[in-house]
Formats: structure tokens, sequence, C-alpha cells
């Protein structure tokens, strides 16, 4: 079962996973259904059966998986992510977000739709190869960066043909990675009806493709910094009209806080807030802001890490939570956190939380799981798909060897997962019941070719447009 998911000759098969320490997330069981020792059988890419102690007698798969004792848990699911972004790390380190969008969004102005098919299917790899099976994809938009004035774009850089998105959708979906495609409506180029033709383009060419791979079209939400005071208007009426979700980066640099909050009412007014709109980040908020969102059902996707990285903040995600905020976890790109490192990704939230509050069960780790996995596949309305180990969602899992290398006994198993694994004891990461990585080295067939291509393709660009700062 090494060939990838995505390969229309691969014919699925059953597998049997046996000798599991199972953490199933799944909702209302005790300890996030955490099984000292159990199995899971796979038939067709999706959970068949599963359940503790050794299979029942007759239960058979082509393939047994015996993990002798490790962690078998959900994939993650990063919420909030940019895979476009792989070949662009460690840039930025004195900036905040404009300042660090300029040196990174400035490079990936000059990209071609193929630099950035490249990119996009590396940092897919990545993700996949890190335990993040399914992801929330900001494709970067058909309008090219440009700096910021007083907390606005100018809004009239070149706009690149359609295939400089559906490429990055194409490296999303060739990578074998599940994701949400999220597409920027530039609203500052072109007529209205032309706004919309080019949205429906991308969307469309997303719905065209395998649906246990694309899992959904979405709205990368631009009133933070649009200059079209009509910004939030369009993108409602998109979300009416296409049938998408939407999330709006928002709320995030603690530059021009009083601008960027009275932005809230644009998508208040349009009539943004319900299940569908989610905010990114949603860091520099105000108590009215937080009872207006959790009165309208909205959500937001919170990425620690990066906040940190930034220099942005931290979101009031407990009370936010406390308030029936649903809430999800991204690692938003790699060029921003470096290491797309779900283990990393998590501490750092629960670190980040419990400095600002003082108080230990503000975040916990059982919290903070479930955020990554379950919760963030409830936000982007795909849970009845992934996000847990449960009969009838997709087989996408993890597993984890806390003996490898050794972290001492597991007191407490759930807390051990969260706080003592990291990326060293991860061994295999299976999509849909289908081995895609084995010890960090991925078993699709361009993997050797994507990493070559940003080696050999980036840094003469850089040479020719200036080396990103």
């Amino acid at each position: 079962m090494n060939a990838p998911p995505h390969d229309p000759e691969f014919v699925m098969s059953s597998l049997l996973v046996t000798r599991a320490r199972l953490l199933t997330v799944a909702d209302g069981a005790p300890d996030l259904g955490h099984i000292d020792e159990g199995w899971m059988l796979v038939e067709d890419g999706r959970i068949a059966a599963l359940g503790a102690g050794s299979p029942p007698a007759g239960t058979s798969a082509d393939e047994t998986l015996d993990v002798a004792g490790a962690f078998v848990a959900p994939g993650f699911v990063s919420s909030h992510s940019h895979l476009f972004t792989s070949g662009l790390r460690g840039l930025g380190v004195s900036e905040t977000l404009y300042g660090w969008c300029d040196s990174m969004l400035g490079f990936t102005s000059h990209m071609s739709a193929e630099d950035i098919y490249w990119s996009t299917l590396h940092g897919a790899l990545d993700f996949l190869g890190n335990g993040v099976t399914t992801a929330y994809n900001f494709t970067d938009p058909l309008q090219a960066w440009e700096s910021m004035v007083d907390g606005t774009r100018v809004g009239n850089a070149p706009l690149r043909d359609v295939e400089y998105h559906t490429r990055q959708a194409d490296g999303c979906r060739d990578a074998g990675l599940r994701f949400v495609d999220a597409i920027g409506m530039d609203v500052t180029a072109g007529t209205d009806d032309e706004i919309f033709d080019r949205f429906a383009a991308e969307v469309a060419h997303t719905r065209s493709m395998d649906p246990a791979l694309a899992l959904g079209a979405s709205i990368m939400g631009q009133v933070q910094w649009s200059p079209r005071p009509e910004a939030a208007e369009f993108e409602v009426e998109a979300m009416r009209r296409f049938g998408v979700t939407n999330q709006a980066h928002f709320l995030e640099s603690p530059e021009a806080v009083p601008l960027q909050q009275a932005k809230f009412a644009l998508y208040r007014d349009a009539g943004a807030l319900g299940p569908d709109m989610m905010f990114g980040h949603f860091i520099q908020t105000t108590p009215e802001i937080i009872e207006a969102t959790a009165a309208g059902g909205a959500s937001m996707s919170w990425q620690p890490a990066s906040n940190g990285r930034l220099a942005s903040g931290v979101a009031l995600v407990p009370e936010m939570l406390e308030l029936g905020i649903r809430v999800g976890m991204g690692l938003d790109d790699q060029a921003c956190t470096d290491i797309s490192d779900p283990w990393g990704n998590m501490r750092a939230g629960i670190f980040l939380q419990r400095a600002r509050t003082k108080e230990p069960l503000s975040m916990t780790p059982e919290t903070v799981l479930r955020l990554h996995t379950l919760g963030s596949a409830e936000i982007l309305g795909v849970a009845d798909r992934v996000g847990s180990l449960e009969v009838g969602k997709f087989a996408d899992f993890v597993v984890v060897d806390p003996r490898m290398p050794d972290v001492g006994p597991l007191w407490h198993p759930v807390r051990s997962y969260v706080l003592s694994m990291s990326l060293r004891n991860l061994k295999k990461v299976y999509v849909g019941g289908v081995l895609v990585s084995e010890d960090g080295v991925s078993t699709n067939p361009l993997a050797a070719e994507a990493s070559a291509r940003l080696h050999a393709d980036l840094p003469p660009q850089a040479a020719r447009f200036g080396h990103p700062r």
C-alpha cells in the first residue's frame, strides 16, 4: 500500500492496524478516546471498525500493520495554511507582519504558475511528512502583493492569469493532501462581473477534482487590507452565490489597530457573521468584537507559533472558547513557522496562554490536541470526513512511537502525546489507509522533483529580482 492515494491506477485495499495505543479524539469519548491497546480496520480508504483489545475472530485484511504499542492518532488538520511559501523559510526575522509580507510575497510576485505549482507541491508534501493530512490552504492571490500604506494596500498591482491559482490547487492534489482551497477575490481588479466570473472559474476548477482530496472551496477574506469599502459585500455575495465558506486574516498585526478594529463592522454589517465565516488570527480584538462573533456563530483559527514568530500578540482563545466560539488551529505557512511542526504549534499555544493568564488550566494538552484535529475540521466544515478516528471517516492517521526516542513511562498518555512527542517520534503517516510518509521520507513519486525544482529555480529568481530579506 505504498502508492500515493491519488494514483488513478492504485486500487485501494484493506488494512488492519493492531497493538495500537489509539487516540481517537472522538467527541464525547473519555480521555479523548484513548485506548491502551486497540485495533482499527480500514477498508476502501475509510475506517470500517475499531475497538479495544485484539480484533474479533475472523477479522482479516489484505495487509496487517502491527505498531507494537505506538500511538495511532488522527492526522493533524491545519485550519490556516499557505503552502506556496515552502521555499521561503527564515525570512523577515526583524519584521512584524507587513514587513515580513514585503519580504516573502514581494518574492512570489515574480513567480510563474509553474513556479507556484512546485512550491505548493513541496509545501503540501512537507505537511504530510510532518503528520498534517488536511489543510485549509490560502493560495497566493492572482493580484500580486503590494506594500501597505496606512494599513491598506493600494490595489493596483498586476493581475496574474487564473492558471496561477489553479496550479496551486493542482499542487495540493498531486501531493495527495486533503485540502480546502481558499481563493482571493481581488475585488480591486476588474469590473464586478469580471471579479465574479474569475472567482467562478477558480471554484469550478477545484470542484472538478476528486472530492475525497479537494474537500471544498472557500474565500480568502481580504477586507482587512482591501482599499475597496465594498469588499465585505463582494465576499458575502460570493459566499451565497457559490456556496463557499470564508476565512479572513483579521486583527492580526499590532499595527494600525484602531483601523483594523473599525473594519470588523464591514463584515458585521454585510451579514457575514455566521457558521461559514472564520477569522484567522483574531488577536487585536475587543470584548464587543468577541461577543458579536460568538452571537453570530462565526469561528476563529489560531496560529500560536506564527503569532509568536511575527510578534503579533496572543489571541484570547480561552475567553473565546468560554463564550462558545468554535476554534481551530493552523500552522500558517512555512515562511513564518519555518518548521511545519504540529507538536511545536500545540506547545507554543499552551505556553503562550499560560504565560498570559498565569493560570495553567487556561490551556490544557487535551484542549490543543482537539483544536488541532477535530476542532479544526469542525470550523472548516469537514468534520464528517476528517479530524478523528471514527467509523465512516477517512483513515487518515499518524503512527507515533514513544520509545523512539524513548520519553519514559506514559503516566498520562494523552498529555505525554502533546507535551513529550515530537517529529522525532513520528514514524508513519497514512492518508486513506495508504502510507504517504515513513521516517520523514515521502512515498510520492514527485517528491524528489519538487525538491530539485525549488533548489534549482528559486535562487536564480533571487539573483534576478533581489534576494528576499
